[in-house]
């Protein structure tokens, strides 16, 4: 008699078979092309990072007694106080490319707060590790998620604390114990999830390796189609791996490349607003917040809900909009139509990850939100803050008649230039290249991966009102100082029936306005301002190596083409086409001359200069 299989997910699988020599084939050619584009890493490198973790382990426990023999306890309790580190994110999950981070959670007993994690842990770290192993340390106590971020011998962690309500935390310590949850707040609460969700993510998965490759599969897609990022509204890491973990549970026996090729027509196709879950919902004595929109009013809004398996459960994708579901729905039928001709010989897994066409062809008219400081630190700040806002003007642009798509781009570019007075840091907030240093490459924000940013940019304005502080003044026109930039980009397509002035000017102001008025914002170091920009004026930092550039459309000149001999006119081609082409030209124009009268004070070229200086003493009030 046939032993009963599992139910993986809290649905029946939909199919059990086993893999055929074609899909075992179509496995193994998408594992090489996965290595062709450089999403797995040497084995000396896995070695390495684990040869680390063992001694960041060893730290924490020196840590937690360091702490103890500050507080003067006994030596029965300093010696069975332990300590323990988790990873979780990408590492945990196995599927994390060269040069990714590894997120650790430091786990102690309840006599060391995080407090002590920020006054001892960094010294501990540098009387610990070899002589010059640490290459940098930022602690960053204001963030959303406070961490400490390390880069060791060339590895980046992003090192996390927590404390549980117990006397002792032994190298055993199993994470997934919701008893654990008990006495914390909700700081301790989301960092304890982060390993909690990851393991209980891998246990609901019926074949690790297959799962691991689908992943790597899709966060590689995801991030070449820029739909990537929690805070500017596409799911994050964690999210697109809960997906995936849904389609390996549907399809329990097949390939990593089955798995890819399933995902794009199921979760494309998935009856939203109905939630994704890897497991039903539990109860606990603790009586946390759980999602539940039967319970919770806003949890009725999210529109893509992905829910996070450990308890208390959470909605990984609340922060996603009707475009940015709009945008993810059209790009997994994009994959999945590519996915199809793969199956069939007719395209291979190389054109699954070819990169977006964001600024190459997607749009035409683009805003630019502009941030600027007059110090490095301040401005990682302050772009920090406003990316965490940005979206919340997007939102406000969806609701504009005119416009049929609004998409914001999921990283922003960072700039240094020279300025030696108001006048060019009004011309750079004004989207002028001509003052940018030259030698000091443009980056993208997931690129540089500054703690600073990365941790306002979670934990909004609180965070950012926590690292204000003096800056330098505005440049006086003695000579040049550096002045920093990061510039957001928002796509705009038009509705049909658009009329020819499109006035966004209402939405720009509040939106500005509510950020002035934020506790991040500094008056007089931190600058803000939205232009309007054509596809072919795009500056060429956007755009990578072999790409082509937009261009402007050559004006027709003659209303009719001359025939051939023996041609005949026909209807339309007799200068229908053409007239259609001039007025759509016109009609082009006219709406961004509506764009930039409306957001741009500058824009009249007899009053640049003095409008300009005006902005710049005004922007800040």
């Amino acid at each position: 008699m046939t032993a009963p299989q599992r139910q993986w997910g809290t649905t029946p699988s939909i199919s059990w078979t086993l893999p055929t020599e074609k899909e075992i084939l179509q496995n193994e050619e998408l594992t090489d092309e996965l290595k062709r584009q450089g999403q797995y890493e040497a084995p000396g490198e896995t070695e390495k990072k684990q040869a680390l973790l063992v001694q960041l382990q060893k730290i924490a426990v020196e840590f937690v007694k360091h702490v103890c023999r500050k507080n003067n306890l006994p030596q029965s309790i300093i010696d069975s106080a332990g300590g323990k580190i988790f990873t979780y994110g990408s590492y945990r999950l196995g599927a994390y490319a060269p040069g990714s981070d590894i997120d650790t959670l430091v786990v102690a007993p309840r006599h060391v707060s995080r407090e002590d994690f920020f006054e001892y842990m960094p010294s501990i770290l540098e009387n610990m590790l070899p002589p010059g192993a640490i290459e940098d340390m930022k602690p960053v106590p204001e963030a959303y998620v406070p961490i400490i971020k390390l880069v060791i011998s060339g590895t980046d962690f992003d090192l996390n604390f927590t404390r549980l309500a117990v006397s002792t935390v032994p190298w055993d310590l199993d994470v997934k114990d919701t008893n654990l949850l008990r006495g914390l707040d909700d700081r301790e609460l989301r960092a304890l999830n982060g390993p909690r969700v990851a393991d209980e993510l891998m246990q609901l998965v019926p074949q690790k390796k297959t799962f691991r490759t689908a992943l790597r599969a899709i966060k590689l897609w995801a991030q070449r189609r820029a739909v990537y990022g929690n805070i500017v509204g596409f799911p994050g890491g964690v999210a697109w791996g809960m997906l995936v973990a849904r389609v390996c549970q549907l399809y329990p026996q097949a390939t990593g490349s089955v798995i890819v090729m399933k995902f794009f027509r199921i979760i494309g196709r998935w009856n939203w607003p109905q939630p994704i879950l890897l497991k039903e919902s539990e109860d606990h004595p603790i009586q946390a917040r759980v999602w539940n929109p039967r319970l919770y009013p806003t949890d009725k809004y999210h529109l893509m809900p992905i829910i996070t398996p450990a308890y208390p459960a959470m909605c990984a994708t609340h922060n996603i909009g009707p475009t940015t579901k709009k945008i993810i729905i059209h790009e997994l039928e994009r994959g999945g139509d590519i996915t199809d001709k793969i199956s069939f010989g007719k395209l291979q897994w190389k054109d699954l990850f070819t990169k977006h066409t964001y600024f190459t062809k997607d749009y035409k008219y683009y805003l630019s939100i502009i941030t600027g400081s007059t110090t490095k630190e301040s401005q990682a700040s302050w772009s920090g803050f406003i990316e965490s806002k940005v979206r919340l003007l997007v939102q406000s642009l969806e609701s504009q008649g005119s416009i049929a798509v609004a998409r914001l781009f999921n990283k922003g570019f960072t700039r240094e230039h020279q300025c030696k007075d108001e006048d060019e840091i009004s011309a750079v907030l004004h989207g002028e290249m001509q003052y940018q240093a030259t030698n000091v490459k443009t980056e993208t924000t997931d690129n540089i991966k500054d703690p600073l940013h990365n941790a306002v940019a979670q934990g909004g304005a609180d965070a950012a009102a926590a690292t204000n502080g003096n800056g330098e003044a505005t440049p006086d026109g003695s000579e040049p100082r550096a002045f920093y930039t990061t510039t957001y980009y928002v796509g705009i397509e038009l509705a049909q029936d658009s009329t020819k002035k499109l006035d966004v000017s209402e939405q720009s102001k509040d939106w500005k306005d509510q950020q002035y008025r934020s506790a991040g914002y500094e008056d007089g170091r931190n600058f803000l301002n939205i232009t309007a920009t054509r596809s072919y004026d795009l500056p060429p930092d956007v755009f990578t190596p072999g790409e082509e550039r937009p261009t402007k459309a050559k004006k027709k000149t003659a209303m009719t083409k001359a025939l051939l001999p023996g041609q005949k006119r026909s209807l339309d081609t007799s200068g229908m086409e053409v007239w259609r082409a001039v007025a759509t030209a016109k009609r082009s124009r006219a709406i961004l001359r509506g764009i930039e009268g409306t957001m741009d004070p500058s824009a009249n070229p007899s009053d640049v200069k003095r409008r300009r200086s005006e902005d710049l003493r005004t922007s800040t009030n």
